[in-house]
């Protein structure tokens, strides 16, 4: 029969104990989560400040009439929530998406469009938006070693490339450590190439709220020449911005195909977004809270001997091995009242499967100790 392939992919992957499944939330916040009718200790969420709890006031249920945002769809909010993004971070011109994914693959791809002679240099822990998007663009693509900048300079040094891009994330999603954002960016320099940044987990919790590239002194040694921002995690909203100098966004506008046949991002969005973006500026004690949060669990965790990642950021993985034993433990702890999820390749590497642990600002001491407790019983 036509199609037969694809009950035996399934079956394939459900022996290998890799089948995904969608869970239907009932309610959810920063430290809570509902599932079929049962409560749960939430250490699954990206709302790592825990706004995502707090009100919203003033805005208008109407999202507006709009399209493509070079046909109908550029509104007065979006350019002011451009606007904002670019005073905040000290760029000339930003671009809204509806989503990082879109905006990770799509200006990858836009960027080389019109290049003969481009190289793009990823970290080989970057996320899968910018490993598509380097795959798809018209340049050649080649990774260097995780956080390796021994590796990612032999790879400048040897590249005859006339327009190098070095791209990563802040904060790596799965391992949650963070990128040498300084050191990058020098090496650049010294070899002439640009460099991108996707601060999605970074942006709000670091570098007093403004991002991973912010930690240092001197912010414009740092600074990305593309920085890209999801609003999915600490912002708690949806979308992402592109920032870089004028002509690159003047570039993105003419051949990013994501963005010039997609319907903008609505108007209410940007209304939500930009009460988030004042609450996350202002979030200080929130930010104070979640270090003292995450110092807390690495403590009690070293006190019952489980091995976490070097990770000093809400991202706390746990590596189990193989997907079985960490789709076991998930089961155990959901029993106890705990809920996070089994990452699983292909999301990580073969014999990495892991407890990704995310710690939020609105968790509190007691919910750290049932947590770790729980964890100790299904080791």
């Amino acid at each position: 029969m036509a199609f037969d392939y694809i009950n035996d992919a399934l079956e394939t992957r459900r022996q290998q104990h890799l089948l995904r499944r969608r869970v239907l939330v009932e309610e959810v916040s920063a430290r809570s989560i509902r599932v079929a009718g049962k409560d749960y200790l939430n250490f699954a969420s990206n709302d790592y400040l825990g706004l995502g709890d707090l009100p919203l006031s003033g805005l208008d249920a109407r999202s507006g009439a709009h399209s493509s945002p070079l046909v109908t769809g550029y509104q007065r909010c979006h350019q002011a929530l451009e606007q904002r993004f670019c005073d905040l971070l000290g760029y000339q011109a930003a671009m809204l998406f509806p989503s990082g994914f879109s905006a990770n693959i799509s200006v990858l791809k836009a960027l080389f469009g019109e290049s003969n002679d481009g190289l793009i240099v990823q970290d080989k822990l970057n996320h899968a938006s910018l490993i598509d998007g380097g795959l798809q663009a018209n340049a050649a693509m080649q990774r260097f070693n995780h956080n390796n900048i021994s590796h990612l300079q032999a790879r400048l040094t040897k590249s005859k490339a006339k327009n190098k891009l070095v791209v990563s994330e802040g904060v790596f999603s799965m391992d949650g450590d963070c990128a040498p954002v300084a050191d990058i960016h020098s090496l650049c320099r010294a070899h002439d190439a640009w460099f991108m940044l996707d601060d999605a987990h970074g942006f709000g919790v670091l570098g007093n709220g403004l991002g991973t590239a912010y930690g240092e002194t001197d912010n414009e040694r740092a600074r990305p020449d593309i920085l890209v921002i999801t609003f999915g995690k600490a912002l708690a909203s949806n979308g992402a911005v592109v920032l870089a100098s004028t002509p690159v966004i003047e570039l993105l506008l003419q051949s990013n195909r994501d963005y010039i046949y997609s319907t903008a991002v609505s108007p209410m969005q940007c209304a939500v977004t930009e009460q988030r973006l004042t609450q996350l500026l202002d979030a200080h004690a929130e930010r104070q809270q979640l270090a003292r949060n995450i110092a807390y669990f690495r403590e009690r965790c070293a006190q019952a001997s489980l091995a976490l990642m070097d990770s000093q950021t809400p991202i706390q993985p746990l590596i189990v091995g193989d997907s079985e034993s960490a789709l076991q433990m998930q089961t155990d702890l959901r029993e106890q009242g705990i809920w996070l999820s089994a990452i699983r390749p292909p999301t990580v590497a073969h014999n990495t499967a892991r407890l990704r642990i995310t710690l939020t600002a609105a968790h509190q001491e007691q919910d750290i100790d049932t947590l770790v407790k729980a964890l100790e019983s299904c080791r």
